[in-house]
């Protein structure tokens, strides 16, 4: 092969053979510029990244903390009150009550609320709040109505069981 090479350069005029290495030479140049540009353009972008990247990883770090926090933290309890009077107090406490039009006890694990004009988000947050309680949304209608945002509500809440 390096025979047939040499053969091969050794046939051209002699001004043949500088234009081909003088076009080797600059493409050889064009290529390593051409390089060189796209690896600081992906330097550029990268270096731009980082603090975005950096900040990811503390909120990660953080999460992960906190995770392990709490399942460090010992199992909640479920709370032996009345299941009526605790989703009572709750939505007292959300500042849901005077939107509550009925509370239904049709047994002592089970409740049936039912929300007259209440606004979506903090619906969503009280139940939302009930679970820290032990309490979960088993059957649900939500109905919007003419104002925005708010929503009339039928809700079964029961009381998890552990086993």
């Amino acid at each position: 092969m390096n025979a047939k090479l040499r053969a091969l350069w050794q046939s051209r005029a002699p001004r043949e053979r500088v234009v081909i290495a003088v076009l080797a030479v600059v493409a050889c140049v064009a290529s390593y510029v051409w390089l060189v540009q796209s690896a600081d353009q992906a330097h550029t972008r990268l270096r731009a990244s980082v603090p975005a990247l950096r900040a990811q990883a503390a909120r990660l770090e953080q999460q992960a903390a906190e995770l392990g926090h709490l399942r460090a933290a010992p199992a909640a309890s479920v709370s032996n009150t009345d299941l009526r009077a605790l989703v009572q107090a709750q939505a007292g406490a959300a500042g849901l009550s005077r939107a509550l039009v009925r509370i239904d006890a049709p047994d002592a694990d089970q409740v049936v609320v039912v929300f007259g004009a209440v606004a979506f988000a903090d619906w969503l947050n009280w139940i939302a709040g009930l679970k820290s309680q032990q309490v979960r949304l088993d059957a649900c209608r939500v109905e919007a109505l003419s104002t925005p945002g708010l929503v009339s509500v039928t809700a079964t809440l029961v009381r998890t069981k552990h086993q």
